[in-house]
């Protein structure tokens, strides 16, 4: 029976812990939202993303960064129709291969920073193949389009590597403290 229960709870964490990070997913870029090229820069929807990606495993990490970007699109119009199916692609990614990495890699902090930066590069990728399939390669080169990703958002990595891997070892702090 209590490992009923346990695993009850889990998953009740597990939903809860998700649905926070899918609504910091629709709050976040308001805190820039005024400034839209802050915004872009920053990427502040890509956050819950890892978020939820490390600490809920990569089903929920992918949902969440899948719906996220479409949900947010359709509510407040941001990010547009067009963006939204390649970010969501892309945060789907981010949750995915965080939460895959985060079961597989050794249990280290340091480790964290390893999987953020595979889990970004994958993302970009999947995001550079999407934007290529919905709109082309036009004048530039796949390899071109994929560099973009990290050029147009180099703010937003050095602000997710300042960000993402403490909050996590604060989310695993406060798991065992509550146990």
């Amino acid at each position: 029976m209590n490992s009923i229960i346990t695993a009850i709870r889990a998953h009740i964490r597990t939903l809860t812990l998700s649905a926070m990070f899918l609504a910091m997913a629709l709050l976040l870029p308001f805190l820039t939202g005024q400034i839209p090229q802050i915004g872009s820069l920053i990427s502040p929807m890509h956050i819950p993303a890892f978020l939820c990606g490390m600490t809920c495993g990569p089903v929920w990490g992918a949902v969440v960064g899948g719906i996220a970007p479409l949900l947010r699109s359709l509510i407040f119009s941001m990010p547009p129709m067009a963006m939204a199916p390649m970010m969501a692609v892309e945060l789907a990614a981010y949750g995915a291969v965080s939460g895959i990495l985060v079961r597989i890699l050794p249990k280290g902090n340091l480790w964290l920073y390893v999987n953020l930066a595979v889990s970004m590069i994958v993302g970009r990728i999947l995001y550079t193949i999407v934007k290529i399939a919905v709109m082309g390669l036009g004048e530039a080169a796949p390899l071109v389009i994929f560099l973009d990703t990290f050029t147009g958002t180099w703010v937003g990595i050095i602000v997710h590597f300042i960000v993402i891997p403490p909050l996590v070892m604060l989310i695993r702090k406060l798991e065992k403290t509550r146990q």
